[in-house]
């Protein structure tokens, strides 16, 4: 956020508001743009600033169907109840529903770059990112991994923890977006220390666990079965757990997959970590798809995010889902309220 964008802006926010949050639309010619205007006129715990290009919002709203007004709040410094309340960025080429250009993959970054200096700003109490694109940012010459990579390297944060929630069940992710063969080279002593050390804190801190209950996955299949299937349960992820656990912290295993995720199993914990993003999430999506969320832990802000792509074949239609929007929403207003607790 540049210094004159910071000069226009009065930090002075209403206390008795509820928190207010940063919203980015991802993708343009994705569905983000659709179920951010599906927020509208909605009863949500939040006040929602969208990063976005006005123009953008108002075709899309076009498109839809949909008669909006549009408040941009640099100008106004006030938050409406009824209109769509923007902090502008600026497309570099037109967008229609359904059809990439790789020439807005800045502009989807430069997004994320207000949202975060809004947060930083105190101007936002948490951040909440629509589904983007990956190849079309990569397709335009900018390495990027993902949200939680780009978050952890523009906040000068060494190590992040990614995890997935929906009701009954909260899924962390030892390693994320990495190639399958790349997975075992990635877990080591070191950042698996660290991963349940910010796992364990966030869940005290944002969820108000007072003892978080982890299961910790294994590797192998059968958890390695005493190092026939592979050694990194016995060389890495035991001698971490009972390092931890004698520092205090309550974790469980290492547990093979297909045991964890039972429920008799689940009903015991708070969480699960899982050593690779496909042992894990596929599960979580099965139980709560469209109502689930993809929370960072570990940063200095807030950030949710839906659990969902950009779904092109949708944008414009009318037909996107806003439930993992608003549960997203729902997340980071509870994670930004000092006495909040999730369920």
């Amino acid at each position: 956020m540049t210094t004159a964008f910071m000069e226009k802006i009065d930090i002075n926010q209403p206390t008795t508001r509820p928190p207010l949050l940063a919203v980015t639309p991802g993708e343009p010619a994705g569905i983000g743009p659709d179920i951010i205007l599906a927020s509208l006129g909605k009863s949500l715990p939040a006040d929602l600033l969208v990063v976005a290009d006005p123009e953008l919002m108002r075709q899309r709203a076009i498109a839809l169907g949909l008669n909006i007004d549009i408040n941009n709040w640099l100008e106004t410094r006030t938050v409406s109840s009824t209109a769509l309340n923007i902090v502008p960025v600026q497309l570099a080429h037109q967008t229609i529903p359904g059809q990439m250009h790789k020439a807005n993959s800045p502009y989807v970054l430069a997004t994320l770059e207000t949202a975060v200096g809004l947060c930083e700003a105190g101007i936002c109490q948490g951040m909440v990112t629509g589904p983007i694109n990956k190849a079309i940012i990569n397709d335009a010459g900018i390495a990027f991994t993902g949200h939680t990579e780009w978050l952890a390297k523009r906040l000068g944060v060494s190590q992040v923890v990614m995890m997935l929630a929906t009701t009954g069940l909260r899924v962390a992710l030892a390693t994320t977006h990495l190639p399958l063969r790349a997975v075992a080279d990635a877990i080591n002593v070191a950042d698996l220390t660290r991963t349940l050390i910010i796992l364990d804190s966030e869940l005290r801190q944002r969820f108000h666990l007072p003892t978080p209950r982890i299961l910790v996955c294994g590797l192998n299949p059968h958890a390695g079965e005493g190092g026939h299937l592979g050694t990194e349960e016995i060389d890495i992820i035991i001698p971490t757990i009972q390092t931890l656990q004698q520092q205090g912290l309550n974790l469980t295993g290492p547990t093979p997959a297909d045991t964890a995720f039972t429920p008799a199993m689940l009903s015991q914990f708070d969480a699960v970590l899982a050593m690779y993003h496909d042992q894990g999430l596929p599960v979580l999506k099965h139980k709560g798809f469209g109502d689930a969320v993809n929370i960072t832990l570990g940063l200095p802000i807030i950030r949710t995010s839906v659990d969902h792509g950009t779904a092109l074949d949708l944008a414009g239609s009318g037909k996107a889902d806003p439930a993992s929007l608003f549960t997203a929403i729902h997340y980071a207003a509870e994670m930004a309220l000092p006495t909040s607790c999730e369920e």
